[in-house]
């Protein structure tokens, strides 16, 4: 099961489509998502939240 919410500086697609298995147990072995596939080539299409920053 995915976390509810991305880590800062996590991209959610990325996170959501790695830590999910249910939204790639529909595909046939060795098939490609077309989600997965777009997002590599045409990058992050969501503002990928900044991390905190910190001092130390």
């Amino acid at each position: 099961m995915a976390a509810t919410q991305t880590p800062p500086g996590e991209c959610p697609q990325c996170w959501q489509h790695a830590h999910d298995k249910s939204i790639h147990r529909r595909l046939k072995p060795r098939q490609d998502c077309p989600a997965c596939v777009d997002h590599m080539v045409n990058g992050c299409p969501n503002p990928v939240p900044k991390r905190k920053r910190c001092w130390w």
